[in-house]
């Protein structure tokens, strides 16, 4: 930061001086204003796993094809962010709708405070458009959660009792060539204490899949454990509200106007394809203040 300044007291001398420095200047701003956001941001996340990358996953609401399609423009708003912040993102399972769309779907963006960045996305999203699906042309809502859980190194100890698991293969059915739809290479792991579920089928070989489902377990068992440390009032699952009406954190709405409002915060951008193109970086940033205010009432 500190070289940042000296270089763009440099420029301002030389342009002082007239040189014409206006296109190194601007760069240099640029890039200041860039550092300035990323430690702005990093104020906001204080909290101990925040820096970790994040597993996602989505799930759409009732209404068939509908809800399936927006779960997928969700998926895409989800990577278009990550490639914007240079976040390797990594599709670990993928369930494809009957005609359109997806299932269910999770990913991992890995990077610098993606978990804490991520987690404001937690919650029901809602989308009102003119159905694409609908020969009528009539105006649609569909609804999809978004859940957020930090990806825990494995040097974290969490047991896990063998006698604890069930672990089941299956066919893979998403996006990953003629091997992958071929072979019960697909795991699914639930840990039947606290029905806690894990897959994958991204990967393979069966081996591989189970153990990043593995992973995924130990993940979601630590956060678990964590909120029963801090002794909250909910476990994690209750963070996942119905997928419905009155339970949304953001509304997407594209007829018959176009508008994306933040029902918590009630931020608001007018340029609806900007945000689903993966600009969602303004409405992070207003939660993470709004929840920083919070704490400190």
């Amino acid at each position: 930061m500190a070289r940042k300044l000296a270089d763009l007291e440099a420029y301002f001398e030389l342009a002082r001086e007239g040189e014409e420095v206006s296109g190194e200047l601007r760069g240099e701003l640029d890039a200041l204003r860039t550092e300035v956001d990323r430690l702005e941001f990093a104020t906001l996340l204080p909290g101990e796993n925040d820096r970790l990358n994040a597993i996602v996953t989505i799930h759409p609401g009732a209404g068939g094809t509908e809800s399936q399609d927006w779960a997928e423009m969700l998926l895409r708003m989800y990577r278009r962010w990550a490639e914007r912040h240079g976040f390797k993102f990594t599709l670990m399972d993928y369930q494809a709708g009957e005609e359109a769309g997806l299932k269910s779907a999770t990913f991992t963006a890995a990077g610098d405070y993606a978990y804490g960045l991520l987690s404001s996305e937690i919650g029901v999203h809602r989308l009102v458009r003119i159905s694409p699906f609908d020969a009528a042309a009539r105006r649609h809502t569909s609804f999809a959660s978004v859940f957020v859980s930090p990806e825990i190194d494995d040097t974290i100890n969490i047991e896990i009792k063998p006698d604890d698991l069930r672990v089941e293969t299956y066919r893979s059915t998403g996006k990953g060539g003629q091997h992958v739809n071929t072979t019960d290479s697909a795991v699914r792991i639930t840990h039947v204490p606290t029905g806690t579920v894990a897959q994958c089928q991204n990967e393979r070989s069966q081996h591989r899949n189970k153990e990043m489902a593995m992973k995924f377990l130990r993940s979601k068992l630590y956060e678990l454990e964590l909120l029963k440390r801090r002794e909250a009032t909910q476990k994690l699952e209750d963070s996942k509200m119905e997928i419905g009406f009155g339970s949304q954190i953001r509304s997407y709405v594209l007829h018959p106007y176009r508008l994306v409002k933040d029902v918590r915060t009630k931020f608001e951008v007018g340029d609806a394809d900007r945000i689903l193109d993966g600009d969602i970086d303004p409405f992070i940033k207003a939660y993470l203040v709004s929840r920083r205010g919070a704490t400190k009432v």
